[in-house]
């Protein structure tokens, strides 16, 4: 399974191209649009959000509620598109209007600089319209129609926030279903209501300050079967795609699976899962240290994967940069911007690790029907019990 994403920030809409979802699952709008709802809410968001309302368009690919294995198409409109048509307009345009927003201040923290090198764009708009968190809605929602085949399955993927800026969360220790009503009753997405409300606090005081501020994210999901992924090539190893995925998310800038950076200090008794069997559950690990991989393949337990946002680069506290035009030294041009998006990060990155996953179960259990790769699924976990 794989998927295409196109689109500006300001341009008329988004669009994705999922080919690979096979037959016969449930999909319907509002599975999507929840998930694009999610992305869209979190304390200290800009002004943009009570713009967009993200809403998808099923263009192809589904038919009464169900896929057909066609190609799925995903439109998103831009609802602020309106505004921009003179200045996003496909077609040529005057000389005065294209130089309309034209943007030769490259903003430090952005692809601006190093895009407008590459691609030779004097006009860095061609490089920030494209490079914009703007373009996770898609991500999000290939990750929702991802999470449909893993639900099919009782695969589940959840999202939570445990640290933004100076302020921590407990390590989250309960179970799936209580850390996602915590989480979801939350503006910042943290489980503990008054770890929230200090990062509130927290977030208010940056702001005022002209600044911005980043954080910590946890991703746990549930229900895996042992073997997803794979150890004999690099590019197959599962933890690894799903580094790539997560770290790919604009603004995003480490990973770790388990204890993760921590392994560091540790010594080796203090790392690695004792394995244990019994009849029942067959093979298991007596911790999960490793996060629910070795080897680059799924043992069986929970998949935990952390990730650091840095602070939105766009500051209204602007930080010096150049005009790739005169070479003189201007403060960074100023693009509307969020004090604090790691609650809706969390939303991202969820969908980016459920979409991997997806694309994983489909990879070892793969099939052009529901009913085929049920049928596969199932076999294996006979296998597997009798092994």
């Amino acid at each position: 399974m794989r998927m295409l994403t196109a689109g500006e920030s300001h341009g008329p809409q988004l669009t994705a191209i999922i080919e690979g979802m096979p037959s016969h699952i449930e999909l319907l709008a509002e599975h999507i649009d929840h998930e694009l709802r999610r992305r869209q809410t979190g304390y200290g968001r800009g002004r943009r959000m009570q713009i967009e309302q993200d809403r998808v368009q099923l263009a192809g690919g589904v038919r009464h509620g169900r896929t057909t294995g066609a190609p799925i198409a995903l439109v998103v409109e831009n609802k602020d598109w309106a505004h921009w048509q003179g200045v996003m307009s496909a077609e040529p345009v005057a000389d005065a209007d294209a130089g309309k927003r034209a943007l030769t201040r490259p903003r430090p923290g952005h692809a601006d600089l190093n895009g407008g090198l590459k691609y030779d764009q004097r006009d860095l708009r061609n490089i920030l319209e494209r490079s914009s968190a703007r373009e996770t809605t898609l991500r999000v929602a290939c990750g929702a129609v991802g999470k449909r085949l893993l639900a099919a399955f009782g695969i589940r993927v959840a999202g939570h926030v445990l640290r933004i800026g100076e302020v921590a969360a407990r390590p989250w220790d309960g179970g799936l279903d209580e850390l996602v009503r915590l989480a979801e009753a939350s503006p910042v997405r943290m489980a503990d209501p008054e770890t929230s409300e200090r990062a509130m606090r927290h977030i208010d005081e940056v702001k005022a300050a002209g600044d911005s501020v980043g954080g910590l994210i946890e991703v746990i999901a549930e229900g895996l079967p042992a073997g997803l992924g794979s150890h004999v090539q690099w590019d197959r190893k599962l933890d690894g795609r799903i580094a790539q995925a997560v770290q790919s998310i604009q603004a995003f800038k480490a990973v770790e699976f388990g204890v993760g950076f921590a392994a560091a200090a540790l010594r080796g008794s203090q790392v690695h899962d004792e394995i244990m069997y019994d009849g029942a559950r067959g093979f298991y690990r007596a911790s999960n240290r490793a996060g629910g991989f070795e080897g680059g393949m799924t043992t069986g337990e929970p998949v935990v994967v952390r990730a650091v946002m840095k602070p939105i680069p766009t500051l209204y506290k602007p930080l010096a940069s150049v005009d790739i035009a005169t070479k003189q030294p201007f403060a960074a041009q100023i693009e509307r911007s969020d004090s604090c998006a790691v609650p809706a990060a969390a939303v991202v990155m969820e969908n980016a690790v459920a979409w991997e996953l997806a694309c994983a179960f489909l990879d070892k259990f793969g099939g052009d029907s529901f009913v085929e790769i049920e049928r596969n699924y199932r076999g294996y976990l006979e296998q597997t019990k009798r092994f």
